[in-house]
């Protein structure tokens, strides 16, 4: 399997390119590879080239680009997902699964529930580890865009955002609250989809959601994990929606 790099300043076939450091020391330390080894390269925007990697060193490395590949397709539904951080490495799964999913962004917020405080997400470098685990993901899935990823904010702040997109608020079984199905739905070109906390959402949130015009969505009578509900409430609408 021939291994994917991203290289955000690729721009055209021809250019010999520095490799990031943190991309270089998985080429040569994790990798092992060599000068001369075949790699693809992807610049985070949707490009893809072949390329053969150049001179390494213990800190760094370069490649060549070769001729440019097509890209694997993006949804044509534009997704952003809108996630309550989860404890422990919770998110880091939601954000792996996302990407997988070909998500266009993703907003990490904090609610009433949340079990982490936000104070202390800053101080981990949380947004910087879940900008990685993006990277990981889009390497080995085969995509060549990166999603966004923004800063940490608050539920109030996320419900004011997406004005111009489907916004979805997906709902458990428990909120008393009329819910629709993403076959009740038709095709829309933007979806931000809102997926709250390990407890939940509680009355106050989901009124107040609703009341700044999101539309609560259920995809079963079954109470999913915190860190599954985004991966199958993606599928569930891509499903529906006919994605590719």
């Amino acid at each position: 399997m021939i291994a994917r790099v991203l290289v955000p300043a690729a721009v055209r076939e021809g250019e010999v390119l520095d490799v990031p450091a943190d991309e270089a020391g998985h080429l040569v330390r994790v990798l092992r590879l060599r000068p001369g080894a075949a790699v693809r390269v992807f610049d985070g925007k949707g490009h893809e080239w072949d390329a053969t990697l150049g001179a390494t060193t213990k800190h760094g490395a370069v490649v060549a680009l070769g001729a440019a590949r097509s890209a694997a397709p993006e949804p044509r539904i534009g997704y952003t997902l809108a996630v309550a951080v989860l404890k422990g490495d919770g998110t880091d799964d939601v954000v792996r699964d996302a990407v997988m999913m070909g998500v266009q962004a993703i907003r990490p917020f904090v609610s009433a529930r949340t079990e982490v405080r936000a104070a202390a997400l800053e101080r981990a470098h949380r947004r910087e580890r879940w900008e990685r685990v993006a990277i990981a993901s889009a390497k080995q899935c085969g995509r060549a865009m990166l999603p966004v990823i923004h800063d940490l904010v608050d539920l109030r702040t996320v419900l004011a955002t997406d004005g111009e997109a489907l916004r979805l608020l997906l709902v458990e079984p428990a909120v008393a609250v009329t819910a629709a199905r993403p076959a009740d739905i038709a095709a829309p070109r933007a979806v931000s989809l809102a997926i709250g906390p390990e407890g939940g959402w509680t009355a106050e949130e989901a009124a107040q959601a609703i009341g700044a015009g999101w539309q609560p969505l259920r995809v079963g009578e079954r109470v999913l994990r915190a860190e599954a509900a985004p991966l199958v409430a993606l599928a569930a609408c891509q499903a529906v929606w006919s994605e590719t």
